[in-house]
């Protein structure tokens, strides 16, 4: 999605017990079903050898991104006839690997850019307009390394150059989250990581609830496998009541026994890929 049209508080609500769900063994549990989640659903495969984006899935000129945050509360409607996508395409690497993927039509493209369902209507004036489209290519950078990808260049009467758009089909292609499915409720999440030295350390952030709104003593766990390290929150216990729980953050350098190499770091609460927190649009099928 373009824009957002509210900030999002870091405002949590911790359930009955939540906070203690990362102790030592229960963290143990947690991390252990998050390993089996990964390598027996097709979350796994499609990390390996899918589609999954690590950027924004629009690109636009600067001066049309200036002018949609100019512009408040504008919808995005079809005001023109536009050609019917290909069957399939193709995604190509610069490794030279390729995956043939579905499309979305140009329809739906202009939809994934639009904060509103496509029932909504507008007044004159206040929305933009898209009067052709162009199927084309697109450089987007992905778990696999740099690609060329199937793309939408969208026309618009009332925006001073084109937007170009994904055309690569996610939900058909199969995204992580669809394959990790459901996870734990929990206030607690890493929330990103970053390699130090020689990758045997990690610089470590996370967000938790604190129900009072003072900072808690956090501890961060770590699992490793041959394929994967699982990182966890260990929280003081808060009580058994439910609480509005005040967002807090924090990060911490912890040590693995072996360094990270092409290891997944997977979040032991939501069991997906901790790089999924930085790129919004890498597990699921999203807008942008």
């Amino acid at each position: 999605m373009v824009r957002f049209t509210a900030t999002l508080l870091a405002v949590v609500l911790l359930l009955d017990g939540s906070s203690g769900l990362t102790g030592p063994r229960a963290f143990e549990e947690i991390a252990a079903q998050a390993v089996s989640t990964w390598r027996t659903s097709a979350a796994a495969a499609i990390w390996r050898t899918g589609f999954v984006p690590l950027e924004d899935l629009s690109k636009m000129p600067r001066k049309v991104s200036k002018q949609i945050g100019h512009d408040e509360e504008y919808g995005w409607v079809v005001a023109g006839s536009l050609p019917a996508p290909p069957a399939a395409a193709q995604v190509r690497w610069d490794d030279g690997s390729t995956m043939r993927v579905p499309v979305i039509g140009a329809r739906e493209a202009l939809m994934a850019l639009s904060p509103w369902p496509e029932e909504y209507t507008f007044p004159d004036g206040k929305a933009y307009k898209l009067t052709g489209a162009t199927f084309t290519t697109m450089r987007l950078r992905t778990v696999r390394g740099m690609a060329t990808v199937p793309a939408w260049r969208l026309y618009f009467s009332n925006l001073p150059g084109p937007i170009d758009r994904v055309a690569v089909d996610q939900e058909a292609v199969g995204t992580v989250q669809d394959a990790v499915g459901d996870h734990l409720p929990g206030g607690e999440e890493i929330t990103d990581f970053e390699v130090l030295g020689d990758g045997h350390r990690l610089l470590v952030s996370y967000e938790y609830g604190s129900c009072y709104g003072d900072p808690l003593d956090v501890r961060i766990r770590v699992g490793e496998e041959p394929d994967v390290v699982v990182l966890g929150l260990s929280l003081p216990y808060q009580g058994t009541v439910l609480c509005a729980g005040t967002g807090r953050f924090g990060h911490d350098v912890v040590r693995l026994d072996e360094p990270l190499g092409d290891r997944v770091v997977l979040d032991a609460i939501s069991r997906l890929p901790v790089l999924c927190h930085r790129a919004r649009n890498a597990c699921r099928a999203g807008n942008g």
